[in-house]
């Protein structure tokens, strides 16, 4: 599910410094459920935050196994919530051909 937020754009005024005046909403305020717009700020920071140590090698082992890249398993973690495993070879393979158009993109 994905969030719709319209952002307003009433600029607050400025003080001579440049700077918002104190009372003024300098903050960019989305129009909708606020609940909504602050559980998807906290989501966001916990999934970017780093894993730990042993997520990490547990992670780097099994993308290694896989024939993937650290970043590639844990996008998809990310992305689609999938733990891969060997018999996801469907995936795994798309995962790959992915790569190869983004080395070819490259030489371009």
């Amino acid at each position: 599910m994905r969030a719709k937020f319209r952002y307003s754009t009433v600029h607050p005024p400025h003080s001579r410094h440049g700077h918002a005046r104190l009372g003024s909403d300098s903050s960019r305020i989305p129009k909708g459920d606020p609940y909504i717009f602050i559980a998807w700020q906290a989501a966001h920071a916990n999934a970017w935050k780093a894993p730990s140590r042993d997520v990490m090698l547990m992670r780097m082992e099994k993308a290694e196994r896989l024939g993937l890249t650290y970043e590639e398993y844990t996008l998809e973690i990310l992305e689609r919530g999938l733990h891969l495993q060997p018999k996801d070879t469907d995936r795994i393979a798309a995962i790959k051909a992915a790569r190869k158009r983004r080395r070819v993109g490259r030489l371009d």
